[in-house]
């Protein structure tokens, strides 16, 4: 019975030694890394204005222009407009306009909502997805190089798709100093006509250098420009902060 009772004991052992070992898998998240689609010189300009990574991580932007309090959420682009007599937004599904009396708002409000954020969060909004960059001959003014990139669009983005913009920076400081854009909102035509912009003026806000004042400036015959067309336009009271808007904030007013 001992030798039975021995012979069994050896047989389970063995049997339990030989069983495959189950193996415990570790759960493992992924983290997708963001590969940024930009050329290495913009990267730099970026950096010069502040880093990519902190316009990435900023959440609720706010400027004056005027009378005008502009107001994006960074990360939906759902952004408001007040003024005394209007307000003008974009709610995430459409733009919405109200009025204290008709016409107190002069303008499209399609259009109006975000032209000015563009342009004051320049270079920033040209790290956006959906653009195709493309090296360009230097913008030479005064007698001073400004390397450039022009930037066009994928097909559906944004309400404008056929835009394209010119950037040029200061080859020492990599900071922006001239922008040409093209405008086809209305015609929603392609144009190979140019406006262009005169940066220059900079303010430090939460790390972000973003513009004071920005001009237009008339064209000589090669696009190079010249003068002044119109006073400068001046953005003041600039902030950057965390999103604790509630919804309604971007929201058109119940009456």
């Amino acid at each position: 019975m001992k030798k039975v009772l021995l012979l069994l004991i050896v047989v389970i052992a063995i049997s339990c030694k030989n069983e495959p070992k189950k193996e415990v898998k570790a759960e493992i998240k992924k983290v997708e890394v963001k590969k940024e689609s930009f050329p290495e010189e913009l990267g730099k300009v970026f950096k010069a204005h502040g880093g990519i990574d902190t316009w990435r991580n900023a959440e609720i932007l706010s400027f004056k222009k005027g009378e005008e309090v502009h107001t994006v959420d960074l990360q939906s682009r759902i952004n408001v407009i007040t003024a005394p007599n209007y307000a003008v937004g974009f709610d995430g599904k459409e733009v919405w306009l109200d009025e204290t009396e008709k016409g107190a708002f002069k303008g499209n409000p399609a259009f109006y909502h975000n032209l000015y954020f563009y342009f004051y969060a320049m270079p920033f909004v040209l790290a956006d997805q959906g653009i195709t960059y493309e090296k360009i001959d230097d913008l030479i003014v005064d007698g001073v190089n400004y390397p450039g990139y022009k930037m066009s669009f994928d097909a559906n983005k944004g309400s404008s798709p056929d835009d394209n913009y010119k950037l040029y920076y200061n080859p020492e400081t990599y900071q922006m100093e001239w922008l040409a854009y093209t405008a086809t909102f209305r015609t929603k035509k392609p144009s190979d006509k140019f406006n262009i912009i005169k940066y220059g003026k900079w303010n430090n806000v939460n790390g972000l250098v973003l513009p004071t004042e920005i001009t237009w400036y008339k064209k000589d015959e090669n696009g190079v420009p010249t003068e002044p067309a119109r006073p400068a336009t001046v953005f003041t009271d600039a902030s950057i902060s965390k999103n604790n808007l509630v919804d309604s904030f971007f929201a058109k007013p119940i009456k």
